[in-house]
């Protein structure tokens, strides 16, 4: 089934239109085929290009080159998350697995933009995790607890210091960590195409309908050609499932955000001028807020079990309402019309917050499901699998690999219904933070 976007994201809307787009429009051999170019996906085929020079290396995606997830997600790199799960100290372990991972994918996205010279408007401003509920503090104590046992620096904060940094007296309290990273995830994909390497064949709006292994190789069925490939790497994060990738262990959950337009001077004025800052909810369901760097404000507070395919213009309007929302209740000084355009994305999740990152037979690898995490935690998968798939070895593998691995999922219609009374029993808890 073919993915048909949304074009109203302000990352993707930023960027120039790009050109030479290749559709698949033939039959084509090749020794490695990766399926998926969001940052996993490009990162893998980067290193397998770099591995392998002299070989065909094909990269494949079902819509333009990183203007899925990686371009529409709120451009957090995390340190470390908290509405995953470990909450306790006895999980601390689990924890420190999982943070060791995030430690790596910051690396290594800083070593691509330091090798490329490039510009994701990279701010290592950190990220505050923040509620309007003071009875949130306890939580917050809670985490902050862990993060001073793993050694993290953070502080906590009341309403009065958050006005100040944040601009909004929404919050009366949060956890601010100095670790995390914000930065334009249009710009960071959109870097990672351009510096493919030349011995590597791209295409797009190209949908992979089904594939099969025949012996030693893997037939892929586009709708207007076909691949055969010695050894396929899947790095399609939240359409894993429909390709019958790990099926029992992954789901998708779809995503809806607005950005406004620029603040104008009075109006940024208004909120007391306050510098690029991102806000990640206390409550799983409440509401992911940035001020980016030129003074727009994203709000995402919404996820749902809807089709992964497509989302139609009513039903997005529908929920950029909600975003509107959202925005007056923490700026009710600014005016009702300043959403400039709203867009949906997917994600990937496991049961226990687990990311998938495997052989799955002698020639199919797969990488993805990052929970919400994907910008350094796909861009690390994505060259590491490139280089397990080629049977090496690296620390970073033997990290990956220690983590907890992904629980096997109930089988349907229970998980889908289990999901909704999930996704609606949060939505309540967090009702003051939409």
């Amino acid at each position: 089934m073919q993915v048909v976007n949304d074009n109203g994201c302000s990352w993707i809307n930023d960027l120039n239109s790009r050109s030479n787009i290749k559709v698949l429009d033939k039959n084509e051999d090749s020794e490695w085929l990766i399926v998926g170019a969001g940052y996993t996906g490009l990162s893998a085929a980067r290193k397998l290009c770099q591995i392998y020079p002299n070989q065909k290396i094909l990269l494949v995606d079902a819509q333009l080159a990183g203007e899925g997830a990686s371009s529409r997600n709120s451009g957090y790199l995390v340190d470390t998350t908290l509405n995953d799960g470990f909450t306790s100290n006895k999980e601390l372990d689990h924890y420190k697995k999982k943070v060791d991972i995030y430690k790596l994918g910051i690396e290594a996205v800083k070593r691509f933009i330091r090798e490329y010279q490039v510009d994701c408007d990279w701010n290592e401003c950190g990220k505050y995790f923040a509620s309007s509920k003071q009875e949130d503090r306890k939580i917050l104590d809670n985490f902050s607890d862990i993060l001073s046992k793993l050694g993290f620096e953070h502080n906590l904060l009341s309403n009065r210091e958050l006005k100040k940094r944040l601009g909004t007296n929404f919050y009366n309290t949060a956890l601010h960590t100095k670790g995390g990273i914000l930065l334009h995830p249009g710009k960071l994909a959109r870097a990672m195409i351009d510096t493919l390497p030349e011995n590597l064949n791209l295409y797009e709006n190209s949908s992979l309908l089904d594939w099969e292994k025949k012996n030693d190789e893997i037939i892929c069925k586009f709708k207007n050609g076909s691949i055969r490939t010695k050894k396929i790497i899947f790095a399609t994060n939240g359409f894993l499932k429909s390709l019958g990738i790990k099926s029992n262990y992954n789901f998708p959950i779809t995503l809806t955000a607005s950005m406004t337009r620029s603040l104008t001077k009075e109006e940024y004025k208004s909120i007391g001028q306050p510098k690029e800052w991102g806000v990640l909810p206390v409550k799983p369901m409440g509401a992911t807020i940035r001020m980016t760097k030129d003074r727009r404000i994203l709000i995402r507070n919404t996820a749902e079990v809807y089709n992964p395919y497509q989302m139609s213009k009513s039903e997005l309007e529908k929920r950029s309402l909600k975003q509107k929302i959202g925005i007056k209740k923490r700026f009710p000084e600014l005016s009702d019309n300043i959403i400039q355009s709203s867009w949906s994305g997917i994600v990937s999740r496991t049961r226990n917050s687990s990311q998938i990152f495997e052989k799955i037979d002698d020639n199919v690898f797969v990488a993805g499901c990052y929970n919400g995490s994907g910008i350094g935690v796909g861009t690390l998968f994505g060259e590491q699998i490139a280089i397990k798939a080629s049977n090496e070895n690296t620390n970073e593998i033997e990290v990956i690999e220690a983590r907890n691995k992904p629980t096997l999922l109930p089988p349907d219609p229970f998980l889908s219904l289990g999901i909704r009374a999930r996704l609606i029993y949060e939505r309540l808890r967090a009702s003051s933070e939409i």
